[in-house]
This record gives structure tokens, C-alpha cells and sequence, in this order.
């Protein structure tokens, strides 16, 4: 099941162009990173952006950039490699961003019927909205369309004025406002659908003659209704998609109210999110129906979950593949691959190149690494797996640790099918192990195991008598030692000793 999608009003054909507006330098996120890269849910704001624009099949996609160039653009050629990159020059504001863009347009192919205009900032803008502006704008042969909101406290955005028969007459600029203008609560988004003919036109006559000293694309809007074009809005009952993030504390605020509605989302199409508070999970992440997730649990990346699979409590896990009817506990995994039936954790450390098999066990305090562990093996406790292929139905013993790295280079160590090694085993790779082979406890495994065999290191156990009190004498453990051979010394019995070999 994919992640679900929001539906709306399709038009027949896409708008001639998109043009999203990502220039601006964002100094109020005081971040070294371009603020429009920031994350949202997983995916960058202009990534979000860019994907409810593409959505619309826009002929065109324009991208405006302008601060950290490079890396923004490289950025953008990653999320929509086919989008048209815009330099914006010297001359600041809007409205000469969307001019620009027009030109380098213009310059390809004439630009004729409807442009969109939107923001790389607004990550929650929904291809919904942008398909409802379109197709209003269309059908009433507007000149402009712009989206609203109307909102309780508009303090900072540009304020939509409208006739008394409710088209609109213009927007100001919180800067340029009256006192009566800015007590009107209806905002601008500044996104909006242009005539491409009547943008182009009017943008010629937009000066920077207010308050910033820009061009506002804003006066688009008075110039072609002074021209006698029809100037309209749509009115956005959802204040969250026109939202952006000028700093840290207006992304928070995204990417919870981001996370919100996917966990819905996700609750409506049959996940089990116990507790929403709890829990988080990208944009770019996958369920399938009955999936249980349960509280402290994060899921990033291009996390995928199977049908019936539990995860969690307190579970982070990005770029997983988790099989249907898995279990995974207290665990923290990058990068890995996890069979159906499979058991994973708790305290479980999957690190990249891990591949669990069907009903296969990763356990208490594990750790592995490039590691592929077939159907029904287990390493069920205190061990470390690496750069290791273990076939299927084979046990690797407690506390056993894979000597991949000889201080230069790494080595591979390969462990059969229905292997029993014993616990505190050393496997000095680069190292095989046969089918059907066992070892002993405490085993340094430096020589291949040939199918069938028993891999022990012998060596005699020797108990030195009296050892304790004759070299730390006074101490606790001497005292306790003198007291148990007096014990022993009046019951008349002596505990016997011997040297034997351990096999």
C-alpha cells in the first residue's frame, strides 16, 4: 500500500508553468544551510514545494534561486531533475523574481496561458489547493487569482483588499498598510495564477517606489485590474498550507503540524499508531495495513513496513525494509534489510548492509554490519556480526565476536546452514565454517571448520591451591578462603582438586 495522497479537482491539461520563488537568503534561520532546505517531515520545504508543483504536470518548472546558488540548485536538480533553474539578480523583490523567471521562459518558448506562482517555504501547500486555484481561475477567465487565508492575528502578511462585490482590488504590504487596512485579517499567500500574457505585461510596469525599495509582485494585481482584468481569490480554510518558516521556532511548529496529518493519514488507511504524541514518521516512509507502531518510535527515510510487523517502543529506524509479521524492539538500525517473521532487539544495533532472513533472530545488546543472516538463523544475544554471510537455521552462541579487521584491511567470515557454534567464540576472518559444524565454548576460530566438524581449542585447566591468601594476603578474598578451609578442616572433608582438559 502506498502512502496515501490527498485528492482534488483535476483540470484537463497542466498550467503552462510553475514558478517557485526559492531566492531568498532566510537570515532569521541563522543556519549555515539555505533556509528553504531545511527539513519538513523528512524532505527538504523546497523538495515539498516542488512536489505539489510538479503534480499539477506543469509544462515548465521554474525554479528562482539566487542565495548559496550552488547548493540550492544542486539540491533542486535531486527532487525534479527536469525543473528550469532561474538566476535572480540584483534587483530585489518578488516581483523581479517572477520576471526573471518569465524571461528565461520566454527565451526557450513563448509563454502563453496560465503561470503559477508559489514559494519554496510553504511545505504543507497541498497539490489540492494548487489544482482548485488553477481550475477556478480558468473557468472565470481570470486575469489574476490569488490564494487566501483569513486568519486571527495577520500581523506581518500583506493584506488582500477587496470591492463590495468581493473582487479583489489590490494587496499591501504590511509595511505600506493604513490603520484600516492592516485591521483586515485576510492574507496574502503570495501564491497565485497568472494570464501569462497579462504577468508579462504587468510586471513591465512594476517600479520599487515603497517602503523595501522592491519590486512587488504584489502590484500585479492593481495593474491589471487597472487594466481590466478580472482579479479574484480563493480562500483557503486550511491556515497550515500557507504557512512558512523564517526561523527554528516556525519549523518546529511545521514539522509537528506535518506530522500530525501523516500519522492520521496513516491511522485512516489502517495503521495502528498508539500513541501520535510519540511518534514520528517522514514523508517518505511506507506502512501497509494492520502495522503496529508502537510509542518512542521514529521512522525515517525510505523506511518500508510490511503487513502485521510491530516496531517499536522506543525504536529509530531509517532506510529499513521491515517483512511482514516482524518484530522489532528497542532497536536502532540504518540502512538494512529485516525478513518476514523476523525478530529484532531488544538493544539491537543494525548497522548499514545488515540482511536478517525469514524468522530469523537478532538479538539482546547486537550489533551488526554488512551482514547477511539467513532464514531461521539466530544471534540471539551479546555479539558482534560483521562483513559475515550465515546460512539458514544456524545458532551463533552467546557473546561471540566476528574479527573482521585486521588493523589495514577488512575480511569475511562465512558461517554454513545448521551451524551450532558455542558461546564466547572469536571467528578471525578471513574464515569458514562448514555446513552442520559445531564448536566449543571460549573457541578461536582462526583455521576454516570443515562441514560436520567440532572446532574446540584444547588446553588443560590447572588450579594453583592456596594462590589467594599467599598473594593477597589480609584481603576479603583471602579471609573468605581461610574461613572455608577451616570449615572444611573441622567437617573432616576435603573439596578435591584436579588438573583436567576441557573439551
Amino acid at each position: 500500500m502506498q502512502e496515501p495522497q490527498s485528492t482534488g479537482t483535476k483540470t484537463e491539461a497542466g498550467p503552462a508553468a510553475v514558478i517557485v520563488l526559492a531566492a531568498g537568503a532566510g537570515t532569521r534561520m541563522k543556519s549555515r544551510l539555505p533556509k528553504i532546505l531545511h527539513p519538513v517531515g523528512g524532505v527538504s520545504m523546497v523538495g515539498h514545494a516542488l512536489n505539489a508543483a510538479q503534480a499539477l504536470h506543469p509544462r515548465t518548472l521554474a525554479v528562482v534561486v539566487r542565495h548559496e546558488r550552488e547548493q540550492v540548485a544542486e539540491h533542486v536538480g535531486t527532487q525534479q531533475p527536469g525543473a528550469l533553474i532561474v538566476d535572480q539578480d540584483d534587483v530585489p523583490g518578488t516581483g523581479r523574481a517572477v520576471q526573471a523567471a518569465v524571461e528565461a521562459i520566454d527565451a526557450l518558448t513563448p509563454l502563453e496561458g496560465t503561470v503559477v506562482v508559489t514559494y519554496g517555504d510553504v511545505p504543507l501547500l497541498e497539490a489540492a489547493t494548487l489544482r482548485e486555484l488553477v481550475a477556478v481561475h480558468n473557468v472565470d477567465s481570470n486575469a489574476v487569482t490569488v490564494l487566501t487565508a483569513r486568519v486571527e492575528d495577520p500581523t506581518g502578511y500583506g493584506r488582500v483588499l477587496r470591492a463590495e462585490d468581493g473582487t479583489v482590488t489590490g494587496i499591501v504590504e504590511q509595511k505600506d498598510a493604513t490603520a484600516e487596512q492592516l485591521a483586515v485579517n485576510e492574507i496574502n499567500s503570495g501564491i497565485y495564477a497568472f494570464d501569462a500574457a497579462v504577468l508579462r505585461s504587468a510586471l513591465a510596469g512594476v517600479s520599487t517606489d515603497n517602503a523595501q525599495g522592491e519590486m512587488y509582485l504584489t502590484d500585479v494585481l492593481a495593474i491589471a485590474r487597472a487594466a481590466g482584468g478580472r482579479v479574484a481569490a480563493v480562500v483557503t480554510t486550511d491556515q497550515w498550507q500557507v504557512e512558512g518558516a523564517n526561523d527554528r521556532v516556525q519549523l518546529a511548529a511545521l514539522n509537528a503540524e506535518h506530522n500530525r496529518r501523516n500519522l492520521e493519514r496513516w491511522m485512516r488507511a489502517g495503521v495502528t499508531v498508539v500513541d501520535p504524541a510519540a511518534t514520528w514518521i517522514d514523508s517518505t516512509v511506507t506502512l501497509d495495513e494492520d502495522v503496529t507502531i508502537l510509542p518512542g518510535t521514529q521512522l525515517h527515510g525510505t523506511t518500508t513496513v510490511a503487513r502485521d510487523a510491530v516496531v517499536g517502543p522506543d525504536t529509530t529506524l531509517t532506510n529499513v525494509s521491515i517483512g511482514e509479521g516482524a518484530k522489532v524492539v528497542r532497536t536502532h538500525g540504518s540502512d538494512a534489510v529485516i525478513g518476514a517473521g523476523a525478530d529484532v532487539g531488544p538493544f539491537a544495533y543494525l548497522r548499514p548492509g545488515t540482511r536478517l532472513g525469514e524468522r530469523g533472530k537478532i538479538g539482546t545488546f547486537v550489533e551488526t554490519k554488512n551482514a547477511t543472516i539467513g532464514t531461521g538463523s539466530k544471534v540471539p544475544h551479546l555479539s558482534y556480526v560483521g562483513d559475515a554471510t550465515i546460512g539458514e537455521h544456524s545458532n551463533i552462541g552467546a557473546a561471540s565476536v566476528f574479527v573482521n579487521y585486521d588493523g589495514v584491511n577488512k575480511h569475511h567470515t562465512t558461517v554454513g546452514s545448521h551451524v551450532r557454534m558455542g558461546s564466547d567464540n572469536m571467528y578471525v576472518a578471513p574464515v569458514t565454517v562448514g555446513d552442520g559444524a559445531y564448536s566449543g565454548a571460549g573457541t578461536v576460530i582462526r583455521k576454516d571448520v570443515p562441514a560436520g566438524s567440532l572446532a574446540i581449542n584444547v588446553a588443560p585447566q590447572r588450579n594453583l591451591e592456596n594462590w589467594v591468601p599467599a598473594n593477597r594476603p589480609g584481603s576479603a578474598a583471602a579471609q573468605a578462603a581461610e574461613r572455608a578451609q577451616t570449615q572444611t578442616s573441622l567437617s573432616g572433608t576435603d573439596i578435591p582438586t584436579r588438573e583436567s582438559e576441557q573439551s
